[in-house]
């Protein structure tokens, strides 16, 4: 949110203030329900810790769904585009996507198409959603394109979140055997120290190797947060940068079991965004742009391109899907066939429930296997402690007892 000074006229007079909303535009027509006539408005620069810092979409998936919903809803009901987009703006809980939808209900009242409007606001909204709202126009059917983007959506969303419940267990019981393990080093095994400093003898390996663990987390730990943060700052980079992130996608896509789960997935969403943009009668060869900057995936995404090039020049779409280990037969012989047919967004959807269903499947494995792997990975951690500092123990003990 941001904070403005203004000066304008109520029933009294002249009158001044600050008013904190998410844009000039939000300001003005809040004062404007307050009585107050603007005259004059200016954002007051805030401090760089004082402002609110989005990464990514600020829009929820969840949230965009119920937004196309009810924006569906209200034109199947005939209100009109501004009300809609006036109604919308109000009752929405998301300050950035209210903000937006200001901005476009003026551009709306200018005489502008919601699509060009919308273009503004790329962060909020998609390549996808702007051409299959520019499509929607044109054919006079834009409830149904919105009905279309937000069947997509919400299909994409259930997909995402039943990968991230996969991962989401193994990360929780990483963190508690981390946590767990370095309490145990810090805490516990120092308090064995001396005693084993007294007994004199020699101590087992895996005592050593433990006792040496505990005093490098004691004295070194630092190392170890720079060695992390290093990661984490060398894996961002290596995702985000254009050159690097293919690569990075092409590990994730080898990995054992959860390479192929992700194959899977990046498969659905190209497949079922292609669905949705013929179906909204996108043209083709833009339609497979778009697929190219959402797919979200390097690999893939150079196939799409591979395609699209392969599509200007009079050839098959999946010739060069076929030459591509990603890509499984299924997936280009439903694409021929829909070609062939002219009923390629058909064959494609037909595709994405089959791999979403997939990916339902392999989730639900993953996560029965991995808690009982998990399990014993935290036994063996904390077993291995255990040991190294009782084993020493019995000596301490065989030699009291034999005195």
């Amino acid at each position: 949110m941001a904070k403005f000074q203004y000066t304008g006229r109520d029933r009294k007079g002249k009158t001044q203030g600050n008013l904190v909303a998410s844009s000039k535009r939000e300001a003005v027509v809040k004062l404007s329900q307050s009585g107050i006539k603007v005259t004059s408005i200016e954002e007051v620069q805030q401090s760089v810790l004082s402002k609110n810092i989005t990464i990514g979409n600020p829009v929820k998936l969840h949230q965009f769904v119920i937004f196309l919903r009810q924006f569906s809803t209200l034109l199947k009901a005939g209100v009109t585009m501004v009300d809609t987009t006036r109604i919308l703006a109000e009752q929405t809980e998301n300050k950035h996507l209210r903000s937006a939808l200001l901005d476009i209900e003026q551009d709306l009242r200018e005489g502008n198409p919601f699509s060009a409007a919308s273009s503004k606001h790329t962060r909020i909204f998609a390549p996808m959603f702007i051409n299959m709202i520019r499509a929607g126009e044109a054919g006079g059917n834009m409830d149904e394109s919105l009905d279309r983007l937000a069947g997509h959506y919400e299909k994409q969303h259930a997909t995402q979140q039943k990968i991230r419940s996969a991962l989401a267990y193994p990360v929780v019981v990483g963190i508690m055997a981390i946590a767990v393990l370095i309490f145990l080093l810090v805490a516990i095994v120092p308090t064995f120290v001396d005693m084993y400093a007294d007994f004199g003898g020699d101590l087992p390996a895996i005592t050593v190797f433990v006792l040496k663990a505990s005093h490098f987390m004691q004295s070194a730990w630092y190392v170890l947060v720079i060695i992390l943060i290093a990661l984490i700052a060398f894996i961002s980079f290596f995702s985000k940068n254009s050159r690097t992130k293919y690569y990075f996608d092409l590990f994730i896509l080898r990995l054992p079991v959860f390479g192929k789960m992700m194959q899977k997935a990046v498969l659905a969403r190209m497949t079922r965004t292609l669905s949705s943009l013929f179906s909204s009668s996108v043209p083709i060869l833009q339609a497979m742009n778009i697929v190219e900057e959402v797919v979200g995936n390097e690999v893939i995404g150079n196939v799409v391109k591979e395609s699209r090039d392969a599509l200007e020049k009079g050839q098959s779409i999946t010739l060069p899907m076929k030459a591509h280990w990603a890509f499984p037969p299924l997936v280009t012989q439903m694409i021929a066939i829909g070609e062939q047919t002219g009923a390629l967004d058909t064959m494609l959807n037909k595709v994405a429930d089959f791999y979403e269903r997939e990916v339902e499947v392999v989730t639900d494995q993953l996560k029965s296997l991995i808690e009982p792997l998990m399990i014993v990975i935290l036994a063996a951690l904390v077993g291995t402690i255990v040991i190294s500092i009782m084993v020493p123990m019995f000596d301490i003990f065989n030699q009291v007892n034999k005195q």
